[in-house]
C-alpha cells in the first residue's frame, strides 16, 4: 500500500498485523506479519486493505480499481507510476468517445486499473 499511497498521494493510517491481536486465537499461525486490517487515506475517500495467506489468495477478479485523475498531466503519471511492469494491458492509454485519455491494466501486484481522465468530454 506504501506503493499506492506515493502514486497516487495518499496517507497510511492504522496498520494492524495479525500479531497485534490481542486475542492469540484469531492470529493466523505463521501469518504474524501478514497486515489484518489498514487503511490508506484518498482526500474524503478511505481505501482498506488486508493481506491474504498464499493458501487463500486467489486472483482478483470482476472488479477494477477506477482512477479518475483532474488533468492530463496527473493521467499520464499515476498512469506510468502504476503501468510500470504491469502484468497485462487491455487498453493503453488512448482517447475514447467518452475521455480524452483512458487506460486499463492489472498492475505489477494484481491489482486491476481503470484510468480515466475525462477532460473536455467530461459531463457535468
Amino acid at each position: 500500500m506504501t506503493h499506492y499511497a506515493e502514486v497516487l498521494g495518499g496517507e497510511i493510517g492504522a496498520v494492524f498485523r495479525n500479531s497485534d491481536a490481542p486475542d492469540p486465537e484469531s492470529r493466523m499461525p505463521g501469518g504474524e506479519d501478514l497486515i489484518m486490517n489498514m487503511n490508506m487515506r484518498l482526500g474524503n475517500a478511505m481505501v482498506m486493505a488486508s493481506d491474504s495467506p498464499a493458501e487463500m489468495y486467489s486472483k482478483p477478479s470482476g472488479f477494477r480499481v477506477c482512477i479518475a485523475p483532474a488533468s492530463r498531466d496527473e493521467f499520464e503519471r499515476i498512469h506510468g507510476a502504476l503501468a510500470k511492469d504491469a502484468t497485462s494491458v487491455e487498453m493503453a492509454p488512448d482517447e475514447t468517445f467518452w475521455a480524452e485519455r483512458f487506460a486499463m491494466f492489472t498492475d505489477r501486484f494484481g491489482t486491476p486499473w481503470m484510468l480515466n481522465f475525462g477532460g473536455s468530454k467530461a459531463q457535468s
